[in-house]
């Protein structure tokens, strides 16, 4: 009887990840939050200076805490959720702010302010009673 030999098994090749960030181009450019180009700027500068991933999300939030009750929240991801954040762009950079921090940050305008005797992100909230005196955290 002739040798047979079997076929070895098919293997696919791995299926890329899904992104769960949405292209820029296809998301509204007007959120609950405006980030001025000077933010949009250093947020670019500290991506590339941390090497992280291209297309990373600024994620903007606030949490309890802070001398005035609670404090904001900047930081980056690789993925959005959709059903719990609200997702768009400003000046091309992809920003998400949780829909529950939503009533606490409605309105408020993010920059940067780089001078010579400070250096850092601004908040101006139209929802804060009450802030601290370095801006970082506030009461609504």
């Amino acid at each position: 009887m002739p040798a047979t030999a079997e076929a070895a098994p098919a293997t696919a090749a791995p299926a890329a990840p899904e992104s769960t960030v949405p292209n820029a181009a296809d998301l509204p450019t007007e959120g609950c939050v405006t980030v001025t180009e000077a933010a949009v700027a250093e947020v670019r500068r500290v991506i590339a200076e941390q090497a992280l991933p291209e297309g990373s999300v600024l994620r903007v939030g606030v949490s309890g805490g802070g001398c005035s009750g609670f404090s904001y929240a900047l930081g980056f991801d690789d993925k959005v959720d959709e059903a719990k954040d609200e997702v768009f762009t400003q000046h091309g950079q992809v920003v998400a702010v949780p829909y529950k921090c939503g009533p606490h940050l409605e309105g408020t305008v993010i920059d940067f302010y780089a001078g010579v005797e400070k250096r850092g992100f601004t908040f101006e909230n139209p929802n804060a009673r009450n802030t601290c005196g370095c801006g970082s955290s506030f009461s609504a």
